[in-house]
């Protein structure tokens, strides 16, 4: 990888209190250089949202290293976090629990350009990132409820990339949005980001968008990493068979091939004894 890396994950382990404690990320390693988009799949539950959290710093780690920017990413607490870390953004999949009902939302989006600002990076204006998400610049003196929720994750976008990021995290970011429109904004993402150098870890369900707009892929069963790779390759040569799995559940643009039969227990053991198939672009 030529390019500076923006985030450098090794050996993660995210497990949750219980009898026996779950292992949610269980020894995961991923990369995202500068101007490289990054995307995470894989079935719900098995790992990818966690892992997203504890590179943001917002989830603890029980073990490895998780460095962004070549500095270590210390887990968030009440204090303020330091400036330097401020280069790392996120969008959740539901915009309403990041965005503040009582302020107006030209507001929150210049606490990103604030932000950008701190860090000494170059300013910019409210009205230029509403027109860039596909929203009218006259709506900033709106509050959140006025908006749709597809609307209200354009401005969640839109705050997260005026900070300037030099790693947005993106976790299920074009869920809310209506189908004739994921793809646009996820390209959308994947353009501003590497305009202004940045790297981007993208997480989806949607495999079709995915495959438009990643570089790499990793695909997670279990808390682990079962392939990875550039993502062209991957999905033209799928080597695990849980990758084959996911991609057969991919529905064919004109109408041909057939829903795919529920994974039955004997697929699942059969994922996980496979070993993990190796990043083959490293």
């Amino acid at each position: 990888m030529s390019e500076a890396l923006v985030l450098d994950a090794q050996g993660v382990v995210v497990s949750y209190p219980g009898h026996p404690p779950v292992v949610a990320v269980n020894d995961v390693s991923v990369q995202v250089a500068a101007g490289e988009t990054v995307a995470l799949v894989g079935e719900s539950g098995s790992g990818k949202s966690s892992l997203a959290r504890a590179a943001a710093g917002i989830e603890k780690i029980a073990a490895g290293t998780v460095q962004f920017d070549g500095m270590p990413v210390t887990t968030m607490r009440l204090r303020r976090r330091p400036v330097a870390l401020t280069g790392i953004q996120m969008v959740f999949q539901d915009p309403s629990t990041s965005l503040n009902p009582r302020r107006r939302v030209g507001d929150q989006i210049q606490d990103g350009i604030q932000t950008a600002l701190a860090r000494g990076d170059a300013g910019s204006r409210v009205e230029e990132w509403l027109e860039r998400v596909g929203l009218e610049p006259a709506w900033a003196s709106r509050f959140p409820h006025q908006f749709s929720g597809g609307q209200k994750q354009r401005l969640a976008i839109a705050r997260a990339l005026a900070a300037r990021p030099k790693l947005l995290i993106a976790d299920e970011p074009i869920s809310a949005l209506d189908a004739s429109t994921q793809t646009s904004v996820a390209a959308l993402m994947r353009d501003l980001v590497a305009e202004v150098g940045a790297g981007m870890l993208f997480i989806s369900h949607d495999l079709a968008v995915v495959r438009r707009i990643a570089d790499r892929t990793l695909v997670m069963y279990a808390g682990q990493v079962m392939e990875s790779g550039a993502t062209a390759e991957l999905w033209s040569d799928p080597q695990h068979p849980y990758t084959r799995s996911l991609l057969a559940a991919i529905p064919e643009p004109d109408g041909r091939g057939t829903i795919p039969a529920a994974p039955t227990p004997e697929d699942r053991a059969r994922w996980s004894t496979v070993p993990p198939i190796r990043d083959r672009t490293a």
